[in-house]
């Protein structure tokens, strides 16, 4: 388990030596013709040191590499503040969000596909304004008005994802206590139960119910998030949110585990045509 930066310098490492040795290239052979010393590219490829956006450029060079969508998922692993300029609008809000939110949205930002668990509350990129400024205020303690309006505004911001082209695809599975759970009272609730299913007949969004009734099942250990890149799948991650910070896990057992655990989540819940029909019979009902 890492942290978002250690990750992203592991899983950037690892990519650049898979172009390396793809070129045809040793570690020293590439040192000489970026004019570097060979142990400051083994560092780069351990993760053990970050690569400058300048640097990370000569490699890519080097390594003839011209995709420029690979080039700039790449340049987002060394940094947020390193992707193209379309990536960077949460830069506005540095002073105001934690640096693991900031590593949260530069990910979700350039990922192709995200998979969620959620046990307790609906996605966010999901949620109405109403809902998200009720979850943020609980959230976060003695938060002042003009921050709580800035947190909701990024939340919403972040929701531009599903309507990019192309869009992030993303595949939800919501355990029954997010749509019973009343957050911001019964009218926010129902707006909210609105929402999803509007969002559920997007063709980019898959939203599966997990009722009660299916009872105990592998999510009942917590929310989960998979990002996954249309490069390559070596980028991919699982993400943990805990109280206070952000375990990043990139291990292919890991990568592996939670992957036939979403899978299999999918396979216990509702249909998604099932689902719309729930949402909405609870909604009816709120």
């Amino acid at each position: 388990m890492q942290n978002g930066p250690a990750v992203r310098r592991r899983k950037l490492g690892a990519e650049l030596r898979m172009l390396r040795t793809g070129a045809g290239l040793t570690s020293g052979e590439a040192a000489r013709l970026v004019g570097w010393h060979q142990s400051k590219v083994s560092r780069i490829e351990t993760g053990s040191s970050g690569v400058k956006p300048a640097d990370l450029r000569l490699l890519l060079d080097a390594y003839g590499v011209r995709d420029r969508h690979l080039r700039e998922l790449l340049l987002m692993l060394a940094g947020p503040q390193d992707a193209g300029g379309r990536h960077r609008w949460w830069h506005a809000y540095r002073g105001e969000l934690p640096p693991t939110y900031r590593d949260f949205i530069s990910l979700e930002s350039q990922a192709s596909a995200m998979r969620t668990l959620e046990t307790t509350v609906v996605p966010g990129l999901l949620q109405t304004p109403e809902y998200a400024r009720a979850v943020t205020r609980a959230a976060v303690k003695d938060v002042a008005e003009d921050r709580l309006d800035t947190l909701v505004e990024v939340r919403l911001a972040r929701q531009d994802v599903l309507r990019s082209e192309p869009p992030l695809v993303l595949s939800a599975v919501l355990d029954e206590a997010v749509l019973r759970r009343e957050v911001g009272g019964p009218e926010v609730m129902a707006r909210q139960l609105r929402r999803l299913t509007e969002a559920a007949r997007l063709p980019q969004v898959r939203l599966q119910v997990l009722p009660f009734g299916a009872g105990a099942h592998v999510g009942l250990t917590g929310p989960f998030v998979i990002f996954s890149f249309s490069s390559t799948s070596d980028l991919d991650v699982v993400v943990l949110d805990q109280l206070t910070s952000s375990l990043y896990l990139e291990r292919k057992e890991d990568l592996m585990a939670y992957s036939e655990a979403f899978n299999t989540l999918q396979f216990h819940a509702l249909s998604p045509e099932e689902s719309l029909d729930y949402i909405a019979g609870i909604g009816d009902g709120a």
